[in-house]
Order: C-alpha cells, then structure tokens, then sequence
C-alpha cells in the first residue's frame, strides 16, 4: 500500500469493489505493452446543467460533465478522540455540521481497541440528529485497520456516514478500505452505503490525487492533512496550518528607500490541487485543522482563503472553532442578493437574445451564471 511508501507503484491500483457511476464502460484497466495500466475511473458522467439560464450551457462539453456529489452540509468537522467518551453526547449537540470521532492520530496505540469500542458504543447509543456522523480510521499501513472497519460495521449498526480514511498515497489505498468495507457490508447486510472521506497529507497522495479521487464510487470528500504533509516534505515549521512569517518575498531595492516584506501562503499549492481533484470527480474539497485554538481571527482568516480557494468547510479541533467555520461557509445575505440579481440579470439578457450584459458597471455572461450557483 501507498500510504507513507513511495516505492508502491500507483499502476498496481485496482478498481472499487463497489462498482457505480466512476467505473468507465470499458473497465477500469486498460492493456497496454508495458502491462496493466490503472484508469482513473470514470467519475465524470454526462451531466445536466440547471439554474435559471441553465439552457445556455451544453452538458456535453466534458468540463462541464460531472457526477454531484452526495448532498452533505460540510461547513464545520468537529474532530474528537475515540477515548473521550464525555465528549461525544456533547459533540452531538454541537453546531457542528459533521462529526468525526478520532481512531488515528489522537489515540495512542494501547488505546485504540477501547477507543474503537468507544465509538462503536456512541454509534449505537447517541442520538445525532441530521449531522453527518464519521470514524477516522487507522491507515492502511497500521495493524488497527482492518479492525477499525470490520467490528464499526459489524457491531455499531446504520449510523455511521463515513470513513474518514488518513494517508492515502493511491488508489490502491482506497482499494484496500473499499474491499474491507464490501465485504463487512455484504456480511452483515449493511442497507446504507458507507462513504469515503481521503485525507491528502503525503507527497505520494498529492501527486497521486486524481488517481484517488476516481478509485472509488464510495468517495465523497477529499480533506487536506496538514500537519503530516508538513512533515513528510520537511517543511520548516512546528505550526499545525496557517502562515509561516518566514514564507515571502522582499521587494527589490530602489535606493535607500524602505523595503517591504510581503508574506505568502506556504499551502496554497497543495490546497489548490486538492479543490481542483475534488471538484473534477465531483467531491467535496474539505481544508483541515488549524491547531492555534487561541487564535479565533487567524482560524478564521483560513476558512476564507479556503473558501475563496473553493473549499466547502474546514475543520475544527476545538468546539470554539465550529461557529467560525460555520459563519465563513455560510454566503452572507449580501452574497445571496448578489447572485441572485446576477441570475436575474442573464435571464434577462437570454430573452433579450444577449449574451453579456452590465450589471453595476461590472460585465457579468455565461460564467457568472456558475459562479452565481455555486453561492445560491
């Protein structure tokens, strides 16, 4: 597995057990001379545009065409450690779109059964309303996952959403969890499919992004691990997310006069490819933890940069984050006015026969009609 190995070949990935909308019509593996070669698969099904001028985009164009993914508020993940037991009902009850209890990194290793009993306990005893209930489980490299997955779906019964899945290095991972998560389904006649959340935090999994995000039909989100993808590519910092005051530009000399430092965003790249994955596949691009809890303003200063990015929520590591989360993700009523005069403007203009108009002195056409319902 690919997971924290570079040597894994991503060729070697195979198809979803779970076969469905990404398995392409003519399989998932193509022959080639030099032998199997892995096909993303075919997530990219014919789409249908909508909205208001929803006519004037053709469906075939292959940019366009795409699977939805599974409809889910994801502003804010509340994370928490499978041993806090405590902490559950309470998270339950939380604004908190999506909860996540923890089997991975926030669990020591002689904890991990209890924890894993812990969760499995919450799963079938606490009542968490309409929020999107996930496990984090170990990777695919641990000697806790295969158990992580067989014992939630044998014992915790139909609540559970998703698997948060971390140290994903290919498709081979996703693979791996999918054939687990069949079989336990099958055997125990699970009737809710489970879903797959990736966590990116290797150079492996983000070089091999597009590949993961196709691997299965389960996938739905695809989150950024911070922390680990700082270390794993030795980046110069002790931070959990936000901005290194070492990462910028000065600007040149002119003279004697005063040079300025202008600071840059030491993760753009990486954020940036993994919005870009998500939304090819049809997924939910999710930012990850933000580790200053004492740092409100600057916790919520990345949920705009990833919002902007187009990230559909970030996650909170404390409980006094998930309201910052929420009110970032969350389009403002002025935003909401604005895209729909936007709307209004080019429904307008088709029955005019126009295809550009002016709306408050700005040029608005087809494009701002997408970028209008991506707020609406």
């Amino acid at each position: 597995f690919g997971s924290r190995h570079s040597e894994a070949p991503a060729a070697r990935a195979a198809p979803s057990l779970d076969f469905g909308p990404r398995a392409t019509p003519a399989g998932m593996f193509a022959r080639a001379a030099g032998g199997a070669v892995f096909r993303p698969a075919g997530r990219l099904a014919p789409g249908v545009a909508t909205g208001a001028c929803g006519a004037w985009i053709r469906a075939s164009h292959s940019h366009l065409s795409f699977e939805a993914p599974k409809s889910r508020l994801d502003r804010s993940e509340l994370y928490l450690p499978g041993t806090q037991v405590k902490l559950i009902p309470k998270a339950a009850k939380s604004a908190a779109d999506v909860i996540v209890m923890d089997l991975e990194d926030s669990v020591a290793p002689s904890e991990k059964p209890q924890a894993r009993k812990n969760v499995i306990q919450a799963l079938q005893e606490v009542d968490f309303g309409s929020k999107t209930v996930a496990v984090r489980i170990n990777a695919c490299d641990s000697v806790f996952q295969y158990k992580d997955v067989a014992e939630i779906i044998e014992q915790a019964g139909e609540r559970l959403d998703m698997f948060i899945i971390p140290m994903v290095g290919n498709a081979a991972d996703v693979y791996a969890v999918d054939m687990l998560t069949t079989q336990a389904e099958r055997a125990v006649g699970r009737k809710k499919r489970i879903g797959f959340g990736m966590i990116i935090e290797t150079p492996l999994g983000l070089s091999n992004i597009d590949e993961i995000a196709g691997a299965s039909k389960r996938n739905e989100s695809l989150h950024f691990g911070v922390a680990d993808y700082a270390g794993s590519t030795k980046s110069r910092t002790t931070n959990i997310g936000g901005p290194n005051p070492n990462y910028g530009v000065l600007t040149d000399r002119d003279g004697d006069k005063p040079r300025h430092f202008h600071w840059g965003d030491v993760w753009h790249y990486p954020m940036s490819r993994i919005v870009v994955a998500a939304r090819k596949y049809g997924l939910r691009p999710v930012d990850g933890p933000f580790g200053d809890i004492a740092d409100p303003e600057g916790y919520k200063a990345q949920c705009y940069r990833g919002a902007v990015l187009g990230c559909e929520g970030k996650w909170a590591i404390h409980p006094s984050q998930v309201a910052l989360a929420n009110e970032v993700y969350s389009p403002s009523d002025a935003e909401v006015n604005q895209a729909r005069r936007i709307l209004e403007a080019m429904a307008q203009a088709q029955r005019d026969g126009l295809g550009a108009v002016s709306l408050d002195g700005k040029l608005i056409d087809i494009a701002s009609i997408k970028q209008a319902e991506a707020i609406v």
